[in-house]
């Protein structure tokens, strides 16, 4: 237990250590590769509290996530911005001198995507499976409708501009770290037992006398807060947003790093984001013309979607379970693989 301790203390260090390097060091696009590796990890781990521990399909992340981000960008960016940004229909009034520093705006953005993903899933628990994922993907679209409408708020199509571009490694970063710090103790609890019940047999453990329907509200709203403060986040730092952003396809990519990594695992969900973000990434090349010495690759847009997706696929029917599956990291079956390894001259038993 104290070496667990000890090993620990020095991964934060290490970890401490890079984060300053980085944020000093490196360039601007490595460093909006990183913050997005760690705010995709933010939203997966919300979204597997849902899909993995509660075994509920839930497919309105995406619906979160614009809450979350048009929130914490109305409260930050300054009144004679949005002066600017709001042109052709005036800024409501109650909105025009409301500012709150970075921090307190993501609290209040995830505490309003918390009450109205519970809002939102209080009429739909009772629904499983399929039909689930079809009403929270309902729901979704419905949020980007009326940010697409409603002018006076969101600015309609148009979406908001010149957004502080206040997020960094360290926001993002330590909102990770708090994010599965506080999932991993929700897990671990009588409460976290009762879903993972609930996820195994519905009609089992509400036989053992678990309230079905408070304890999937509870998951929903926790999840809908990580969700409202990773969109936050994502907001602060892309700095510019419109409603097109918070398609379907956003919550797709979110589900991907959730099944990749492993349904049901923590670990998972934070090595799944780092997996797809710098893949995804590395395969934008294939988008663009390329001379390989007598070859000339004239460049094919999507390709990069289409070698990401058939790669996937692979990984998915070898990996069923996902990279981890349920299992987490620990430093005991670290350390344990190390001695086996040793054990056997390199090579597994």
């Amino acid at each position: 237990m104290k070496k667990n301790l000890i090993f620990t203390i020095i991964s934060f260090v290490v970890l401490i250590g890079f984060l300053f390097y980085a944020q000093e060091n490196m360039d601007n696009f490595t460093l909006r590769i990183l913050n997005l590796c760690a705010i995709y990890a933010i939203l997966g781990l919300s979204l597997n509290l849902i899909n993995g521990f509660t075994g509920q399909f839930s497919l309105g992340h995406a619906g979160f996530m614009a809450i979350g981000a048009y929130t914490t960008a109305l409260l930050t960016i300054p009144t004679e911005m949005k002066q600017m940004i709001f042109v052709i229909t005036p800024i409501a009034k109650c909105l025009e001198n409301l500012n709150a520093p970075f921090p307190i705006a993501l609290i209040i953005a995830g505490l309003l995507t918390a009450l109205i993903g519970g809002l939102i899933s209080a009429p739909v628990l009772k629904l499983k499976g399929d039909y689930l994922a079809i009403a929270t993907l309902g729901f979704s679209e419905i949020i980007r409708i009326l940010f697409t409408n409603m002018t006076s708020i969101t600015n309609g199509a148009a979406g908001l501009k010149g957004i502080p571009g206040k997020t960094n490694l360290w926001w993002t970063f330590g909102v990770v770290i708090l994010t599965a710090v506080l999932i991993k103790s929700l897990i671990n609890s009588s409460y976290g037992r009762a879903l993972k019940a609930i996820r195994e047999d519905e009609i089992a453990a509400e036989s053992m006398g678990i309230n079905l329907f408070k304890h999937k509200l509870i998951a929903f709203v926790i999840g809908a807060f990580f969700a409202g403060v990773g969109g936050g986040l994502l907001g602060n730092l892309i700095t510019s947003i419109d409603p097109n952003y918070f398609k379907f396809t956003i919550t797709f990519n979110i589900l991907l790093i959730v099944v990749l990594g492993g349904i049901g695992s923590i670990t998972g969900s934070i090595i799944g984001a780092f997996v797809v973000t710098i893949v995804d990434q590395m395969l934008v090349v294939l988008d663009m013309p390329m001379n390989l010495g007598s070859i000339q690759y004239p460049g094919i847009p999507g390709m990069r979607m289409v070698v990401f997706s058939a790669a996937l696929m692979v990984v998915v029917l070898f990996y069923r379970n996902g990279i981890m599956g349920t299992n987490e990291f620990s430093w005991d079956k670290l350390f344990s693989l190390f001695k086996r390894k040793k054990r056997t001259g390199g090579t597994e038993e």
